[in-house]
């Protein structure tokens, strides 16, 4: 515990490390502020770094590009792999494991060593695995890498330690599980065929022991050869030379009979007593056609046949149709007696496997289920009824039904919540499910003690919005909303506003939710805001529909003026920015040159609509196109409920909607909000060109960055799915434009001898250099939820005999690019400075064009209103080459985020008012002061008032953060309306008014007028204000050399913290409000944009992030929750009998129908097969590892949770142990008593009479 003491008296805004402030207010040095201040800040922090640690909690979803498939018919777990070497084993609902490869090589295939709490993995790098599964975090026990073969088939017989490994050259190996040792027996292809055999069969493609004699080994080659080998004489029992390639081969369980499937679409049936041809010949789905010969199939790539005791044998094989349907889709054949079933799915089958009640291949099957295990989805298929319906699948296996394009995370919601969202969104439900339970029900989970409510919510790109019940690391869907409702279908050719929607429309593009009062705001693609109001009750709506003109005009973007190369000013002392055009802010204005271009990108329908109970439409509003370009994106977004406002900006301005009233009470450009506070010097602004004089020449500039200028606001979500592997190619010399703007000597050299308005400019922006896009991009993507792309459009490059001229250019078309894959990211530029934001921002021009407001290296001297050390600190080094500055000039700066709260606009306020904190991509910091009425059918009558701009910020880098402390330290949540239904029958004992909850910053405090703390954090920079005299306390540079994708104020353990996450993969946690560092772990490199885009934090220590385009991971912070994950995770192994054999009979076993069994080790081991070659294979020793703990589990504390684990496993085997000793003394005495009366029984009788 740490006690900060921080003495303000005679801090003004001009010492160093305080604010700074506007110019009226930074001169005023030494000057006490007008309000109140307390004399000293005691906040108790009680966050340490022992409070923190980072480890992966548990993964959501389906897994990605799966691969393989395997099952435990004892333990009832299944196991999947997947390409990047991911493995996840689920049983019953909670029991949800996920392990990774460290080589992140590809699974290929799976096998569990039956009911023993193992599983072996066979990866792409022909490396063997075998996992401990008997502990909650399963871990790498041995591994053996082959150094001269490829792995291509592997089998294990039930209840064996030796594993038979299958090669592409065609070769068998047997591995001993227990030591992971290659035997020195192996089947050598040149052997298993015969002697004339003059081509090479090709790789093993099977591998299986027969169910009559465990000593004979059925082996079959790609080439169309089967062998089986007698394990004991070391010799072919049999061959079969088949012409066509052999994909998969399946038992029959008495074996007698064998079934193969072929490359031709054909199922072979081969009886034991005859091999020279095949017993039976079948093309399940080739018809004859009519010239008599067979239509050509597809191959069928796999075969199970299966037997039942009750009916006609189960053969169920994946592909085979016919290829004379084109667009066909996959399908699942049953064939059951004379019966076909073609069961289509919606995506390619990778594997399936049928689940049978006996482990032992030599019993009578009893299919009961079908796993099918498809690209993008999971399905069981139950085979005890005729019409075969599907499990419910209890897994959240459609995370990614629809692209994600953000995600929400709440911790500690309100605790009927998510009752209501589950029983709304039951009503919804699919039916037609099977009855039975879901059949993978293995493992086990209990409710853990640190739970509490926890809400996920996803944003779709088809427009969808998903809520999960997250609670006790399980996901299920509670509840699902289709924003596409509120419009009406785009139909092609209906005009310029559907051309925003070639691809998806509708996407969410960042989501805002108040638990509380239930209100939800979905922000779109298309430049549209839909505000939900929650009812229990359906109702008849017309939707209403507000147009915001949120355009900036071509003079309203900072240019140098005509003759820049010999600047003179009118006003040598002003500081205040030329006027500027005022574009009209009335919502669904229209000019008569305009009229058929303002218009919105998507039509609202007109029509009363009924609504189901759940979430429904209150009001849409949507940005207009102005002169032929569309309206920028919307890149922040708040609202709330207890004012009835909303807020939202873009790279043209701020708009403020009052959603009560249903009017725009605010719509402004981003330079009209600093006033008389604008901390940069603007020029004057050059005369308007011709625009198309110029657009030729500016397009060839922008033709590496985008390909089609005709598509403009169009983002491809399928970025979000898959990773394309195509680099864009870069012409240098193209992107080459003499562009940049030439300074006198003068201006370069000696600042002291330029006159006061030029020395100013130049610590301002009398030269903007501009970086491509806001500093919430990396690796040429938007990466944060809060901000998308924004850019200019032609800009205007006249080239006179004066030398080269900037112009700026109006509102343009925002280009977006498919995301590509983590192998292209890196684009080599020719730059002179790669100080951090110069390498970064020179790869995001070649990747996206799109530009905004940044800080230029030439503004060394000192700065008014900040010191040389602050004007050094928010300048930023950036390159200066000539192939990237003729797109830096044009740009224009962003909202970034915004906030609605309690605090105080101005100096001299002395009670907290409700405000309006706005920041930018410059790291500009707006405060606005807002008048509402309080008595409710005044709000619902009166205006809200804005007041004008109050106080003015700036920090490091584009703004993503602020947050709101009491001077006692404890967090300031917002004001917010408490829930009520507008549905619900009126009451006239009980009118329906609005019922608001208040968070004061005085309201935990003695005396009025006290004040609090503002947090404010950037992307490089995090400062904690005392307001209201607006004093710096605290500072903090979080990076130099990264930049912050994400940050939130967090609370943990009773405390609070500032949680963040950098694109250099760091996690960091700063204590508040001394912005001390607790936590920094290089958890996770940047590999894509997803991560970046779909990464939060929220309350109680816990994170997410989209792993992958179908997975969510989660992740804590919090040494809390690491210390108990062990028993909040399920547990994947639990002791089971394995079920004894079946006797079969005299009959059956005297005419040799028996399964011969065999000492396996005594052919396979060293004794009798010697070793095997050292080059061959290496053996590698597992980890024995905890993955969880390897993040941050080190020292003292990480050997203390092993010691833990171990002792509970030992204590688990010792307790076993002690059960079976139990067992052997009862039946030891058991044995002793009838022994004892029995020589009691013939103590006295004669030998004679026996």
């Amino acid at each position: 515990m740490k006690k900060f003491r921080k003495v303000l008296d005679g801090l003004t805004t001009s010492s160093p490390g305080g604010t700074m402030g506007s110019p009226s207010c930074g001169s005023a040095a030494g000057t006490p502020t007008a309000a109140p201040t307390p004399k000293e800040i005691d906040v108790q922090e009680t966050l340490v770094s022992e409070n923190f640690q980072l480890c992966k909690t548990v993964r959501h979803g389906f897994p990605y590009q799966p691969t393989s498939l395997a099952f435990d018919p004892v333990q009832k777990i299944l196991a999947i792999g997947s390409r990047s070497g991911g493995v996840r084993i689920l049983g019953r609902p909670g029991v949800d494991c996920y392990c990774q490869h460290e080589s992140g090589a590809a699974v290929l295939q799976l096998q569990f060593l039956i009911n023993e709490g193992a599983l072996v993995t066979a990866c792409a790098d022909d490396t063997l695995h075998l996992w401990n599964l008997r502990q909650r975090r399963p871990a790498v026990l041995h591994s053996l890498k082959f150094n001269r073969e490829r792995i291509t088939f592997c089998h294990l017989p039930f209840q064996s330690k030796w594993l038979y490994v299958g090669t592409e050259r065609g070769n068998t190996h047997i591995v001993n599980i227990e030591s992971f040792i290659l035997s020195g027996y192996v089947i050598m292809w040149n052997k298993a065929i015969e002697l004339s055999t003059k081509t090479h069969p090709g790789p093993v493609v099977h591998l299986s022991d027969s169910p009559k004699d465990e000593g004979k080994l059925l082996i079959g080659f790609e080439g169309g050869t089967i062998v089986q080998w007698d394990l004991r004489a070391k010799k072919a029992d049999f061959r079969i030379y088949y012409d066509e390639a052999i994909h998969s081969v399946s038992w029959h369980h008495e074996g007698k009979q064998f079934m193969c499937s072929h490359s031709d679409g054909s199922l072979t049936l081969w009886n034991l007593r005859n091999t020279t041809k095949p017993f039976q010949l079948t093309f399940p789905h080739g018809k004859i056609q009519k010239d008599g010969r067979k239509e050509s199939c597809k191959p069928i790539l796999k075969v199970e046949y299966k037997t039942t005791r009750s009916s006609e044998p189960f053969v169920i094989f994946s592909g085979g149709l016919s290829y004379d349907k084109a667009g066909r889709r996959p399908a699942l054949t049953i064939m059951h007696g004379k019966a076909i079933t073609v069961l289509e799915m919606d995506y390619p089958i990778v594997e399936f496997m049928v689940l049978c009640e006996t482990p032992y291949n030599n019993e009578v099957q009893d299919p009961y289920a079908v796993v099918v295990l498809l690209e993008k989805d999971l399905i069981v298929v139950d085979l005890t009824q005729s019409n075969f319906p599907v499990f419910e699948n209890p897994y959240p296996m459609d995370v990614h039904e629809s692209p994600v394009t953000c995600t929400a995370y709440f911790a500690d919601c309100p605790p009927d919540i998510i009752p209501i969202l589950y029983s709304i969104g039951a009503k919804n439900k699919k039916t037609g499910y099977s009855h039975k339970e879901w059949p993978i029900a293995g493992g086990t989970w209990t409710l853990g003690s640190h739970t509490y409510p926890e809400i996920i919510i996803t944003g779709h790109a088809d427009g969808s919005i998903k809520f999960w019940d997250a609670s006790a690391f399980t996901l299920q869907m509670l509840y699902k909303l289709k924003t596409s409702k509120v419009f009406e279908k785009p139909k092609p050719g209906e005009g310029r506003a559907v051309e925003l929607g070639e691809e998806d429309p509708f996407a969410v593009q960042m989501v805002s939710w108040c638990p509380h009062s239930r209100i939800f705001c979905v922000v779109g693609i298309s430049a549209h805001i839909i505000l939900y109001r929650f009812s229990k009750y359906d109702a008849n709506t017309q939707i209403v529909s507000l147009e915001v003109r949120l355009q900036c005009e071509p003079e309203d973007i900072i240019t140098p003026s005509e003759n820049e190369n010999n600047p003179c000013f009118s006003e040598p002392g002003s500081h205040s920015p030329q006027p500027h055009h005022q574009y009209p802010v009335s919502p669904g204005s229209r000019t008569p040159d305009s009229a058929r271009d303002n218009i919105p990108c998507l039509k609202v329908k007109d029509k009363m609509v009924r609504v189901p109970p759940g979430y429904q439409s209150d009001l849409v509003i949507q940005l207009l196109w102005v002169d032929g370009e569309p309206p920028q994106q919307i890149t922040s977004l708040d609202l709330n409920s207890a004012y009835g406002l909303l807020a939202f900006g873009n790279c043209n301005g701020l708009a403020v909607v009052d959603y009560l009233q249903k009017t725009v009470i605010l719509c402004i450009s981003t330079l009209d909000l600093y006033g008389a506070t604008d901390p940069y010097q603007r020029l004057s602004r050059s005369p308007r060109r011709n625009r198309q004089s110029t657009s030729e020449h500016c397009m060839r500039g922008l033709s590496n960055f985008y390909s089609d200028s005709k598509k403009r606001i169009r983002t491809s979500y399928q970025s979000l799915t898959e990773l394309t592997d195509n680099q864009q190619s870069i012409d240098m010399e193209r992107s080459k434009s003499p562009t940049s703007v030439h300074y006198p000597t003068s201006l370069h050299n000696d600042p002291r001898i330029l006159p006061e308005p030029v020395a100013s400019l130049r610590a301002s922006h009398c030269s903007p250099v501009f970086y491509l896009l806001d500093n919430d991009h990396v690796n040429g993507h938007c990466t944060s939820p809060t901000s998308q792309p924004c850019s200019a459009g032609k800009p205007r490059i006249p080239m006179g005999p004066e030398g080269p001229r900037l112009t700026r250019r109006g509102p343009g078309r925002p280009p977006f690019r498919k995301a590509q894959s983590a192998a292209c990211m890196e684009i080599s530029l020719p730059v002179s400075h790669t100080e951090g934001h110069a390498s970064r921002r020179a790869m995001l021009q070649q990747l996206h064009g799109v530009t905004m407001y940044s800080h230029d290296e030439h503004h060394t001297t000192a700065a008014y209103c900040w010191n040389e050390r602050e004007s050094r600190e928010n300048s930023f080094s950036r390159s200066r080459s000539s192939s990237v500055s003729s797109i830096d000039r044009d740009t224009k700066e962003a909202i970034t985020t915004l906030q609605f709260g309690e605090s105080y606009g101005r100096k001299s306020d002395v009670l907290p008012t409700p405000c309006l904190w706005v920041g930018t991509s410059l790291g500009v910091v707006i405060l606005i002061p807002l008048s509402i009425p309080t008595d409710h059918e005044e709000r619902m009558e009166d205006p809200v008032t804005v007041g004008p701009s109050g106080a003015v910020q700036m920090l490091k880098g584009s703004m993503l953060r602020f947050g709101f402390l009491d001077c006692n330290g404890a967090l300031i949540q917002s004001p917010y309306e408490v829930w009520r239904d507008l549905n619900a029958p009126e009451d006239p004992d009980r009118p329906r008014r609005r019922k608001l909850v208040h968070f004061s910053p005085s309201s935990s405090q003695d005396a009025f007028g006290e004040g609090h703390l503002a947090i404010v954090c950037s992307e490089r920079q995090a400062k904690v204000f005392l307001m209201p005299s607006q004093s710096c306390l605290f500072v903090h540079n979080i990076t130099e050399s990264s930049f912050v994708l994400r940050a939130d104020v967090v609370s943990l353990c009773n405390s609070v913290c500032l949680a963040c996450f950098c694109a250099n993969g760091h996690v960091m946690t700063l204590s508040l409000p001394s912005l001390r560092p607790l936590m920094d772990v290089n958890y996770l490199p940047l590999t894509d944009m997803r991560i970046a885009r779909t990464f939060c934090f929220t309350n109680e220590g816990q994170a997410l992030y989209l792993s992958s385009p179908t997975e969510i991971q989660r992740i804590t912070y919090s040494q809390e929750m690491c210390d108990n994950l062990q028993e909040m995770l399920g547990e994947l192994f639990t002791p089971i009998e394995t079920p004894e054999a079946q006797n079969r009979g005299f009959l059956k076993g005297f005419f040799g129908g028996n399964a011969h069994t065999f000492d396996r080790e005594e052919l396979f081991g060293e004794a009798a097969a010697g070793k095997a070659s050292r080059s061959l294979a290496q053996h590698i020793p597992g980890q024995g590892g905890v993955e969880g703990m390897k993040v941050a589990a080190s020292g003292a504390v990480g050997e203390l949770a092993r010691a833990r684990i171990a002792l509970d496993e030992r204590g688990q085997r010792l307790g076993e142990l002690e059960e079976r000793t139990a067992l052997m003394m009862t039946s030891a005495e058991t044995f002793s008593k009838h022994a004892h009366e029995l020589m009691l029984k013939c103590k006295d009788k004669k030998w004679y009479q026996f």
